[in-house]
C-alpha cells in the first residue's frame, strides 16, 4: 500500500498499540495513534482531511470505539472512511452494536498484526479515498466542490463573499493578505466598494465560526491571514 494512506489507531494497551503501530509503518502505512477516545477526537478535529482508515478498539477511556464511530459517520469528511473494529468483549453483541454505528470489519483480540493489515488493505480495495475536495484546519472543514463549511462538526451558513474568503485563507494558510487584496479577490469588477466593507465580513465570519473563529487573525498593519501561531504553521 501506499505511504500516502493513513491509519488511525485507537488502542489503550501500550505494548499492542506500540506493536501494531510499527508493523504498519513498516509496510509503509503512516500511522497516528491514539491512547483513548480524546486523544483520537483530538486527532479527528485537527487531522481529518490526513485520515484515510481507522482502526478502533471498542473499549478505550474516553469516548469509546462505538462513540468515535459515531462520530466519524457524522464528519464531514470522515463519513465514508472505512471503520475497523477491534473486539474483545462479546464477540456477537459486538458486531450487532459496531453495525448499527457503520462499522465495516471487525477483528478479534488478541489481534493478528498481519491480519489488521489484511484487513486494512481489503477494505481500501474497496473505497478509494477522495476527499481533495475539502480543506480541514483546526476544527472548521471547508469544501471547494460543494461550498459546505462545517465547524467542529456543525454546518456553517456563510455567504458567498464569506465563503469566498475563507476558501482563499484554507488554500493559502501561510499567506497575510491586505483589505485591498481579499477585494480584488471577491470583487474583481467592483471598483466602488470601500476596503473596510472587508472588516465586516471578517467579523461576521469570526461570529458565524464560533470559538473556531480564532483562526482567522488580524495581523496589524498588515492585514487578514490564517492564525499560524494556533494552526502550528511554519512562517
Amino acid at each position: 500500500m501506499s505511504s500516502e494512506i493513513t491509519v488511525l489507531v485507537v488502542e489503550d494497551e501500550e505494548e499492542p498499540a506500540e506493536m501494531l503501530k510499527n508493523y504498519l509503518e513498516m509496510h509503509n502505512f503512516r500511522v497516528m495513534l491514539a491512547m483513548d477516545g480524546d486523544a483520537a477526537v483530538e486527532m479527528i478535529t485537527q487531522s481529518a482531511n490526513s485520515i484515510d482508515i481507522a482502526v478502533l478498539d471498542i473499549m478505550v477511556p474516553g469516548e469509546d470505539g462505538l462513540q468515535l464511530c459515531r462520530r466519524i459517520r457524522k464528519h464531514p469528511v470522515l463519513s465514508e472512511i472505512p471503520v475497523i473494529f477491534l473486539t474483545a468483549k462479546d464477540k456477537e453483541r459486538d458486531e450487532i452494536e459496531g453495525l448499527d454505528v457503520g462499522a465495516d470489519s471487525y477483528i478479534p483480540k488478541p489481534v493478528s498484526l498481519n491480519l489488521v493489515k489484511a484487513h486494512i488493505e481489503s477494505q481500501l480495495r474497496r473505497y478509494k479515498p477522495e476527499r481533495n475536495s475539502w480543506l480541514v484546519y483546526g476544527g472548521v472543514s471547508l469544501s471547494t466542490e460543494t461550498m459546505e463549511v462545517y465547524s467542529s462538526g456543525s454546518l456553517v451558513e456563510l455567504t458567498n463573499t464569506e465563503y469566498q474568503i475563507l476558501k482563499l485563507f484554507f488554500q493559502n494558510p501561510r499567506l497575510v493578505y491586505t483589505r485591498q487584496q481579499i477585494l480584488e479577490h471577491i470583487s474583481p469588477e467592483e471598483k466602488f466598494i470601500f476596503d473596510r466593507t472587508i472588516d465586516v465580513h471578517i467579523k461576521n465570519l469570526r461570529i458565524k465560526l464560533g470559538d473556531d473563529g480564532e483562526l482567522i487573525k488580524t495581523y496589524r498593519g498588515m492585514g487578514y491571514g490564517l492564525n499560524k501561531e494556533a494552526l502550528s504553521l511554519q512562517p
